[in-house]
């Protein structure tokens, strides 16, 4: 079996910033509200004519220029997304087209917060068996599309971003990615789901009279599940592999709320300085959270040669998962 690699990332944020005193003036909220209930300062918006695929071709971009590979070597292209360009064709084909990259096979996966971690996943398996020798695995959201700007409980929580990571197959079975674990609860699916636009709900007048055509969630369980399921997937991925908290030199947390990543770190023992928080800045990115948590981590030299790398991800679905690296 091949071992993987990560050998280069990069990630996208939009030029419009949207801060907590923007939001005072377009509903009743204050900065100091939603500062100590997220963590959340400010976010980035996508421009009028800013679709997924266009944040995803600038992260990917970076990522291939850090990778030294250019896009006519992608063998794979797979692309963690609930806010896609169009219904279909998938993100990941408007992606293709965008990069050239015309030898590549292109699709998009569902899993919310979690999706970038399940898109690792996925590369994981085609990388080891040699079925393919690079791969390209976005995570971007357009999350300001389908949040109801009327409700201060969801509204203050999202923002819009991307983030790209390369794969590759080695011989070096030592480091690079140890292992990642996939999980769902559809019984939970109603905590954070957008009802409107799909094939029970198509848009129509009552559709969007009803608002369905909006993200909804049921934050204060949503909040207990993601305490708990993250604590659930950190030890798993030690575990299966002998590790101790201890031995975790830095901790990415999907960056849904900095409550959450607080009382996660917290449970499980994990000091300040080894967990990586960016959520301030960007707010709940969703699919694309974890890779810009990962690109900046890298870049600013939290991330060095022999470390092991933690990212953990739960999101709508319920899904969640981990993946563990020996950088």
């Amino acid at each position: 079996m091949q071992g993987v690699h990560i050998i280069g990332t990069g990630s996208y944020v939009p030029k419009r910033v949207l801060t907590n005193f923007d939001l005072e003036q377009m509903i009743d909220t204050s900065d100091e509200w939603i500062l100590s209930r997220t963590g959340i300062r400010e976010r980035c918006l996508a421009d009028k004519d800013e679709a997924a695929s266009d944040m995803a071709y600038q992260a990917s971009l970076v990522a291939l220029d850090d990778a030294k590979v250019p896009p006519g070597e992608v063998d794979l292209l797979v692309v963690a997304t609930v806010t896609p360009d169009t219904p279909f064709p998938s993100t990941a084909c408007h992606l293709q087209r965008h990069l050239g990259a015309s030898r590549a096979a292109a699709f998009d996966v569902g899993a919310a917060c979690t999706g970038f971690v399940y898109g690792l996943s996925v590369a994981e398996q085609y990388l080891r068996t040699g079925r393919y020798r690079t791969i390209l695995v976005v995570g971007v959201e357009v999350l300001s599309r389908i949040v109801d700007w009327t409700d201060r409980n969801t509204c203050i929580l999202f923002g819009d971003g991307a983030g790209a990571a390369v794969l590759q197959a080695s011989e070096d079975t030592s480091r690079g990615l140890l292992a990642t674990f996939l999980h769902a609860d559809g019984g939970m699916a109603d905590h954070l789901i957008m009802y409107g636009g799909g094939s029970r709900h198509p848009i129509s007048e009552e559709v969007l009279h009803r608002r369905l055509h909006f993200l909804r969630m049921r934050g204060n369980e949503t909040f207990k599940i993601a305490v708990r399921t993250m604590i659930k997937a950190s030890l798993e991925a030690l575990d299966q592999h002998g590790y101790r908290v201890e031995d975790v030199d830095l901790f990415i947390p999907h960056q849904a709320n900095g409550r959450i990543v607080e009382a996660v770190s917290k449970r499980l023992g994990i000091p300040d300085e080894k967990v990586f928080v960016n959520i301030e800045r960007y707010g709940n990115t969703s699919a694309a959270s974890i890779p810009i948590a990962l690109d900046e981590a890298l870049r600013s030299g939290r991330v060095k040669e022999g470390d092991l790398v933690l990212l953990i991800g739960v999101g709508a679905g319920l899904t969640w998962g981990s993946a563990l690296f020996r950088w």
